[in-house]
């Protein structure tokens, strides 16, 4: 089973390009985790996202966005769950400018746990899309995820540019995870950022993804599992290939019962 954990069928810069269409065509992958992307209305983005999801319904898995802060209240929760088909949310706590741990954001964590929704946190990453950084830090999750014993979470592009930090927050809480969204651009900062989690010894909390449709799966499956071919004769520490193959082959789906 290969599960891409971190998709778009939007996003700046990619608008009318068949993007839905082509996620839906890949053969690579045999579910993927669709993220809303952030904008000024939650309910048309959500109803846009559950409209494509509920096409394929066997390969998607809807993520849908929520800004606790401005537009949520406690029944949008069980709304996107039971009425749209979506199994997670999506937070852009940077580009959306507020705390993580903002009490309107505590109230909707604690509603998301007693769902069984999945909460991804999709903070960095993307030229243009980061937002403040000083939400955008993984150590603010910490609270969080003591306090959400059964609430799963998701750290979206590795916590970048803070990846120790969240390697700390994921070594910390059995309900933390992190998406290795593989960028094949950025050959070091993929090399460091798995050879810091295969020092942590934490590679089996790390669930791929492509990014799309800033990333390709085929081309993100290729570059992790050639992860040591770019060492080539130096002196560089490599990870063993069985241990990269777990990565692309985890049922991440399965691991965060939305499956």
């Amino acid at each position: 089973m290969i599960v891409d954990c971190h998709t778009h069928i939007d996003w700046p810069g990619k608008e009318g390009q068949g993007l839905a269409e082509r996620l839906a065509e890949q053969e690579q992958v045999d579910k993927c985790f669709v993220l809303a992307g952030p904008g000024e209305s939650a309910e048309k983005i959500n109803r846009q996202l559950s409209e494509f999801i509920n096409k394929y319904p066997a390969k998607m898995v809807g993520f849908g966005f929520a800004d606790p802060v401005k537009d949520w209240g406690k029944k949008t929760v069980s709304h996107l769950k039971e009425k749209m088909g979506l199994k997670g949310i999506v937070l852009y706590c940077s580009v959306c400018d507020f705390h993580p741990g903002h009490t309107r954001a505590m109230r909707l964590y604690e509603a998301a746990q007693e769902a069984g929704i999945v909460v991804f946190i999709h903070n960095g990453g993307h030229k243009g899309v980061s937002g403040s950084l000083k939400y955008a830090q993984p150590y603010l999750l910490d609270e969080i995820a003591s306090e959400f014993k059964d609430l799963k979470i998701i750290i979206g592009n590795m916590g970048h540019p803070f990846v120790y930090q969240t390697l700390a927050v994921v070594a910390n809480h059995p309900n933390v995870y992190a998406d290795l969204t593989v960028r094949v651009d950025r050959p070091w900062q993929l090399y460091t950022t798995v050879i810091a989690a295969y020092e942590a010894e934490l590679l089996d909390k790390l669930l791929f993804g492509s990014g799309y449709p800033c990333g390709d799966a085929a081309a993100s499956i290729e570059a992790l599992l050639g992860f040591n071919k770019r060492l080539g004769d130096t002196n560089l520490p490599a990870v063993p290939r069985d241990e990269l193959r777990k990565i692309v082959e985890r049922d991440s789906a399965a691991l965060l019962g939305v499956d």
